[in-house]
């Protein structure tokens, strides 16, 4: 009986810490990490946030796949925008590996006249390995 107690408190601790790496301080944190990689210029680094078949969906641009296409994808966009900020509004588990994140983004473009270019997101998060990746991403301007 205490064997069987103590193998259900483990795993009650194991689907717990699973579920914490969901939350919305995490996420933010993973965020954070994207915004230094944008911000930085380093579109290696922010490929590699994403799962190796993941998804960008761009407003107004072809369908975006795979870590390569990604990498491409942002190096041209780093060279555009700066001052990247992310904001994590609200996560959703989505089982035990993987969540929905809802965003807010802002940018300011590197033209001659900076202007700020803000809207909001959704990405699907996915936990492969010990690593929490982004499976699909998809944005808009509030303009």
């Amino acid at each position: 009986m205490l064997r069987m107690a103590m193998l259900a408190l483990c795993l009650g601790m194991l689907f717990a810490a699973s579920a914490s790496a969901q939350t919305k301080g995490t996420i933010q944190q993973l965020n954070d990490k994207w915004d230094t990689a944008f911000n930085k210029g380093d579109a290696a680094a922010l490929s590699a946030m994403y799962a190796e078949g993941a998804y960008v969906l761009p407003p107004g641009h072809e369908m975006v796949k795979g870590r390569s296409q990604i990498r491409d994808f942002w190096a041209v966009a780093v060279r555009q925008l700066g001052d990247a900020k992310l904001t994590t509004v609200d996560v959703q588990r989505l089982g035990r590996g993987a969540a929905r994140e809802i965003g807010a983004f802002s940018f300011t473009t590197k033209a001659q006249h900076p202007q700020p270019v803000v809207g909001k997101y959704v990405v699907v998060w996915r936990k492969i390995g010990g690593d929490w990746l982004l499976a699909t991403d998809i944005w808009n301007t509030n303009k």
